[in-house]
């Protein structure tokens, strides 16, 4: 059954691997260079999202759609995530009038 499905869709799941791995790795690199909230946060996007590609596609691959509904919590959490994370953002930037990671110092007792 895997093999009609992969013959079917035309894209290898080595494929698919293989940009979930770059993104991800790409994502990786943003967390731990990067000083700016912003940036960072779109970097654990860019993993979230790195997975959410595996998922489906080892869902489809394998004709199960647990996969797919996981991806879709996945979502869930990361549109929550977002929320919550750009009102810590609005409020580290109104205290310090900065979004750099180094100016929370300033927020120390």
């Amino acid at each position: 059954m895997g093999t009609i499905v992969n013959e079917l869709q035309g894209i290898p799941l080595n494929h698919y691997i293989l940009l979930s791995s770059i993104i991800f790795s790409i994502g990786v690199i943003g967390v731990l260079t990067r000083r700016n909230v912003i940036i960072i946060m779109m970097s654990v996007e860019l993993m979230l999202n790195s997975v959410n590609l595996l998922l489906a596609a080892f869902s489809a691959y394998h004709g199960d759609a647990s996969g797919q509904v996981f991806v879709f919590f996945i979502m869930a959490l990361a549109a929550a995530e977002v929320a919550v994370g750009l009102a810590i953002i609005v409020m580290v930037y109104r205290n310090t009038k900065s979004i750099d990671i180094n100016a929370l110092n300033k927020l120390k007792w």
